[in-house]
Order: C-alpha cells, then sequence, then structure tokens
C-alpha cells in the first residue's frame, strides 16, 4: 500500500524509530496520527515535522490501557475523515538480568506493553481497516523475537508473541483487502533503555555487540516494506545475519551469543 494521501496511525511517535516513521511518512504525503505515552516527545515529534505539521494529530495515550485504546479510533476518524493503515512500533526493553532475578512487575510490564499493546491496538482499528479498499497493519518485533538473548528472554518471550500474531493475523487476513507485515530490528540506535525506564547500568542484549542501524534508516526499511507489502522485514546487517545462522544451526548460534553476551549478565 503506497502510504501518500493515506491516513496512518504511529504508536510510539514520541522517539526513536517511531518519530522517524512519522517524520518520513509526512514526507512522502501521507497524514498521520502519532501515538505515545510522553507528551514532551510528542511535542518534539511536530516541532521537527515543519510544514508537515497540519497533516500530523498526536495522542497520549498508553497502549497498555485497553479502554484508552478502544476510544482512539473515533478520535483518528474525527480528525483525518479514515484509518488506512497502523504501525505498532511502541515497545520497552526488561533490566538486563535473568529471568529468575527478574521481578513479576518488570516482567508484566514488557508483556503488557509490548506485546497486549499491540493486541488492544489491532483490535481496536482492524474492524476500521477491513472497511477501506486498502489497508495495511504493520508489527513490530524484533531480532530478540526469534534468536534468544540471555538477559532479554522475556522481553525476547513478548517479541516473539508478536511475530506469531502477526503471522497470524497475516493468514487470517489473507482474502480480505489489509495486507500485514511482521518486523524484526537489529541494534537500533535509539534511547530505548531510558524510555523503558532501565537504568544506565543496565544493558540492553541486542545493542551491546551488534552494528547499530540508524532509527532514520530503520524507519526507512518499514516504510518500504510497507509500500511493497513484504510478509516480514529485516532491519540491520545484523537482523539479516541472525535470522540466517539460526536457521542453519539453532543450538550453535544461541551458544555463540550466549559466549559474546554472558559477561554482561551479573553473576
Amino acid at each position: 500500500m503506497k502510504v501518500s494521501n493515506k491516513v496512518i496511525v504511529v504508536t510510539g511517535g514520541g522517539s526513536g524509530i517511531g518519530r522517524d516513521l512519522v517524520l518520513l511518512l509526512l514526507r512522502k504525503g501521507a497524514k498521520v496520527a502519532a501515538l505515545d505515552i510522553s507528551e514532551a516527545g510528542l511535542k518534539e515529534t511536530v516541532e521537527l515535522a515543519g510544514d508537515g505539521k497540519d497533516n500530523l494529530s498526536t495522542y497520549v495515550v498508553n497502549v497498555t490501557d485497553r479502554a484508552a485504546v478502544e476510544a482512539l479510533p473515533a478520535a483518528v476518524i474525527s480528525k483525518h475523515g479514515t484509518v488506512d493503515g497502523v504501525i505498532n512500533n511502541a515497545g520497552i526493553i526488561q533490566p538486563f538480568v535473568r529471568v529468575n532475578d527478574l521481578d513479576y512487575d518488570a516482567i508484566d510490564r514488557v508483556m503488557n506493553v509490548n506485546f497486549y499493546g499491540v493486541v488492544y491496538m489491532t483490535k481496536a482499528f482492524l474492524p476500521h481497516l477491513l472497511e477501506r479498499p486498502e489497508a495495511h497493519l504493520v508489527n513490530v518485533s524484533s531480532m530478540g523475537g526469534f534468536f534468544p538473548f540471555p538477559g532479554q528472554s522475556m522481553y525476547g518471550a513478548s517479541k516473539a508473541a508478536v511475530k506469531l500474531l502477526t503471522e497470524g493475523l497475516h493468514s487470517e487476513l489473507t482474502k480480505t483487502n489489509v495486507r500485514v507485515t511482521v518486523v524484526f530490528p537489529g541494534a537500533i540506535a535509539t534511547n530505548i533503555a531510558a524510555h523503558s525506564g532501565v537504568s544506565v547500568g543496565d544493558q540492553d542484549a541486542e545493542s551491546s555487540t551488534m552494528r547499530m542501524t540508524s532509527p532514520e534508516d530503520a524507519a526507512r526499511m518499514i516504510v518500504d516494506g510497507m509500500e511493497r507489502d513484504k510478509y516480514r522485514v529485516l532491519v540491520g546487517s545484523d537482523a539479516k545475519f541472525m535470522d540466517f545462522i539460526y536457521r542453519v544451526n539453532p543450538r550453535w548460534a544461541a551458544g555463540y551469543i550466549y559466549k559474546q553476551m554472558k559477561g554482561m549478565l551479573p553473576d
């Protein structure tokens, strides 16, 4: 689906990949509804939009709040007249510790934002997407959603759930007008740790040893995949490499990444 003259909803639009998705979509002629939990972040996105801000609306919302999410379609349609696409980009990481040392509050938070946030957004907007002549749903998983990173196991589990949910939706919607794409970013040069409430001393397994892709390049790859109706999008050379070696020999690949990461885990 070409994004020009379409109305696209983007979660996590106040920073990182989400912000660059918003700005790129605006440059390509789309109208954008940007969602984020951070009002300050959304205001910065509006400032960066320049002349494109006339086609941008913002909504301060926590995607884990189902009632708030369910109210969004009416607000977006009231502003823009319709909705043609949704990019579920918002996500957080966990503290860099083993599952045995991770408290339930952290586990619930990661699962609620990364998985249930996608579920709520999908359930809220899919009925409206199905009414459009063409529409597109993009869900951002992670390299950690198909490849195990010690110290980010619950984060990976949440992103693996997004992967299977999205692939299932693709199959369920095959004979409809809604195209579905799942995205697997590798290490991206964003401030995800701070936005996740993870202290500076904690580490993000994906960004620790991998070459980072810029959020601008990540946004470009995602929108390109959306416009080409791709089934899956691997963002970054690291995601492509890990996808390949994990398919060839998953046990060896898991052992390889463990050796790279074990020094970062607390004793």
